[in-house]
């Protein structure tokens, strides 16, 4: 959700594409969120991961932070690259299945 509202933000001034997609990847899924937007600040491509840091002059920094963590933790990956065109897309994995390592809420049976 965060990365489809930061996508909608960086399109709000000139309008633009919004693409959510999905695939199957590796034992993986793959979701890819697309935009037209203003991009990733160039020398600051993986910064905008660190926690307060923001480009949003209302941004507290936080929200890629924490989205990283919640694919982390899931045991995915969370990364951002720059379009051929305008714009950024953000890309995450998480795994198809998780493997049994501790007694957490998702290993538990209902």
């Amino acid at each position: 959700m965060n990365l489809m509202l930061n996508a909608i933000e960086a399109m709000k001034d000139s309008g633009g594409d919004l693409t959510v997609k999905a695939e199957a990847q590796d034992g993986q899924l793959q979701f890819s969120v697309s935009d037209t937007g203003v991009g990733l600040p160039s020398q600051e491509a993986e910064q905008i991961f660190s926690a307060f840091f923001t480009t949003k002059p209302q941004g507290s920094g936080m929200g890629l932070s924490i989205s990283r963590s919640i694919v982390e933790s899931h045991g995915g990956r969370l990364w951002a690259t720059a379009n051929d065109g305008p714009g950024a897309t953000f890309h995450f994995t998480l795994p198809t299945h998780m493997t049994e390592t501790s007694s957490s809420p998702l290993s538990e049976s209902a």
